[in-house]
């Protein structure tokens, strides 16, 4: 490995549903972080390696901070808050066309508290005009002494390479923390149920609130084969009739969805064995998130 080379680790922060999962997954060439119109979809801090021209860069994809309304919602603001103080970089991403919230006004109030480079990302130019752009980076650059205000659209790959050219320059010299072809430090059974649980907040579109949880009960590799049995987590009897659907097609398609992203990941063949339980107001139960892996501990 060269002398030369470079390691950051880099947070990505900001209100939810401003594209930070699909910043991250642009970034990366591959998608690790669920995506979901629904706003507060990524739930734990997600690491994502990208290693390239002797540059590894550490992305942690954050949970949309917000004011919490359960337990799970304490949960999410605590894993995005605890991301900012291990970062080498700070990305807060807000879209183009809005105003600073309440909760981005505190977010650059901590932000100011530390010795990190912090760039303001302006995602989505591609929804808004030019003045609609304008009028944004002249609500946001007052806020503080941003390191660079770099407006993009993740979803079509503008401006992104930008993003990645400036930020190395704050990165340390020194060895990389991951193997070369490492894209992420996720286990494989995180990985698995965040994509099943993405493809049930799209094909149920907004008959199902966030009440859901997999949980990855059996993970076995053959030779070219991952079998996998999970159990879908809802906090009401009609949630689970509708993620089973009439004659159990909604839950085939989110199986055959979710098979299909995990193939193409992994490499290899999966078979999905799918069940869906009941667990009420499982959200605002501290046992019950830290069974179904949300623990901020």
């Amino acid at each position: 490995m060269s002398e030369n080379t470079k390691c950051g680790f880099v947070a990505i922060i900001g209100r939810p549903n401003v594209g930070k999962s699909t910043l991250l997954n642009c970034m990366l060439g591959e998608k690790i972080a669920i995506v979901s119109k629904k706003p507060q979809t990524t739930r734990t801090a997600i690491n994502g390696i990208l290693t390239r021209d002797g540059v590894q860069y550490v992305f942690i994809d954050t949970p949309g901070v917000h004011k919490p309304k359960n337990r799970l919602g304490d949960f999410m603001v605590k894993a995005a808050y605890s991301s900012i103080s291990g970062a080498d970089v700070i990305l807060f991403v807000t879209e183009s066309g809005s105003k600073p919230s309440d909760t981005e006004l505190k977010l650059v109030q901590r932000f100011k508290k530390l010795e990190i480079p912090v760039y303001l990302i302006i995602n989505k130019i591609d929804a808004v005009n030019k003045e609609k752009l304008g009028q944004t980076i002249l609500d946001y650059s007052p806020l503080m002494e941003f390191a660079d205000v770099i407006p993009v659209s993740a979803l079509k790959n503008d401006g992104v390479d930008i993003i990645l050219n400036e930020i190395k320059n704050d990165f340390s010299e020194g060895g990389f923390y991951f193997p070369e072809d490492m894209l992420t430090d996720q286990p494989e059974r995180t990985i698995v149920s965040e994509v099943i649980r993405e493809k049930i907040l799209r094909l149920t579109d907004e008959e199902i609130p966030h009440g859901v949880a997999v949980v990855i009960e059996e993970f076995t590799e053959k030779k070219d084969l991952i079998s996998v049995r999970a159990e879908i987590f809802c906090e009401k009897q009609s949630h689970k009739g509708i993620i089973i659907g009439k004659n159990g097609e909604m839950l085939k398609k989110i199986g055959m969805y979710a098979r299909e992203d995990l193939e193409s990941f992994f490499g290899c063949r999966f078979f999905l064995d799918l069940w869906v339980k009941v667990k009420k107001n499982w959200r605002d139960s501290v046992a019950a998130a830290k069974n179904f892996g949300y623990d901020d501990k």
